[in-house]
């Protein structure tokens, strides 16, 4: 049973997934501390707020905080568009590389083949040397 959790956990798309969650948690780190404390902070100079939650209104005596709603899609947007224009530079960095030309490995060819490829070549030169002589 060990051996087989050893060979599950050591499989290589779960170390990639693995690996794929922490650089993500890392990313997201920066991408929400440059959403608050870089953009976020060019809102409020904007617009002078950047807060929706106190937004709310009352319908007999529900209370509907719609702010909160707003908020979270406002957020939502923000985060997306710095994702966006990142994943753009990076893209722009990856392209400005030139591309890694393909190694070509020579195939070996089995014996087999080779005594093969030897008497069809040996055969085609007796066939040809018969047809000169007709």
């Amino acid at each position: 049973m060990w051996k087989e959790f050893k060979q599950f956990i050591m499989r290589g798309n779960v170390l990639d997934l693995a690996v794929g969650v922490v650089i993500g948690a890392a990313f997201t780190a920066i991408v929400n501390s440059l959403v608050k404390d870089i953009i976020t902070p060019i809102i409020v100079a904007i617009t002078g707020n950047a807060d929706l939650t106190g937004l709310s209104f009352k319908l007999g005596k529900a209370d509907f905080t719609y702010g909160n709603f707003l908020q979270a899609v406002v957020n939502f947007l923000l985060i997306a568009l710095v994702l966006f224009m990142m994943i753009q530079a990076i893209n722009r960095l990856k392209r400005k590389q030139p591309p890694e030309e393909p190694v070509e490995v020579e195939a070996e060819v089995p014996v087999v083949e080779q005594y093969l490829k030897e008497i069809r070549d040996s055969l085609l030169s007796q066939n040809n040397q018969n047809n000169k002589t007709e």
